[in-house]
């Protein structure tokens, strides 16, 4: 059972995440300065910080968020269809559907050569940044990150195209702690982009 402190910080890092649009990580430490709590406060694990998200959308964003969720859907989907040879999953807020209209975009590609999703933009003039982030492993994973525009939300998103080796993704769709697939090949994208339709 969370303690109320744990609760606290959830909750305040829920807000950070969803109104500013940090990641989880320097959210829950930011959560903890914000709360005037020492540096080695014991944190929520993500289980809690994304049941907390999902109750701050539904409070105070019920009403923008799933029209924005779909938009990053929709974007998510035409990067995975432009790099469908190195088999692109979708993983993250936008996959999970916690994403609002200032989280990233990020895209899992299982690649034979590391190098060849590279030369696949470079091939295709496309600007993008080379840097390391954190795999769902907890290893370092290079990700070519860029700026692609969203013509629903009209602004500029974040993706991140996270290159792992081709071995990798036999591990990668072992359901997580809640049962879920965590992260989705572009058939999974395209099932959740038809089950959003207005009707």
């Amino acid at each position: 059972m969370p303690t109320p402190l744990i609760e606290e910080i959830a909750h305040t890092t829920a807000r950070l995440v969803v109104e500013e649009g940090l990641e989880w990580g320097p959210a829950k430490r930011r959560a903890v300065r914000q709360l005037g709590l020492p540096a080695r406060t014991p944190l929520p694990d993500n289980d809690r910080v994304e049941d907390a998200v999902r109750e701050y959308i539904e409070l105070f964003c019920a009403d923008t968020q799933p029209r924005e969720l779909r938009a990053l859907r929709q974007l998510a989907l035409v990067w995975m269809q432009r790099m469908a040879p190195f088999r692109p999953h979708l993983a993250g807020a936008v996959w999970h559907g916690t994403a609002t209209r200032l989280s990233d975009i990020y895209i899992q590609l299982f690649c034979d050569d590391p190098k060849s999703a590279e030369i696949a933009l470079i091939d295709h003039n496309v600007d993008y940044e080379p840097r390391t982030v954190t795999g769902f492993r907890g290893e370092s994973v290079e990700a070519l990150s860029l700026g692609s525009k969203s013509p629903e939300l009209n602004e500029m998103i974040g993706v991140h195209l996270m290159v792992y080796d081709l071995d990798d993704l036999r591990g990668a769709l072992r359901p997580d702690a809640k049962g879920r697939a965590p992260r989705g090949d572009i058939p999974a994208v395209q099932r959740l982009l038809e089950e959003s339709i207005d009707p």
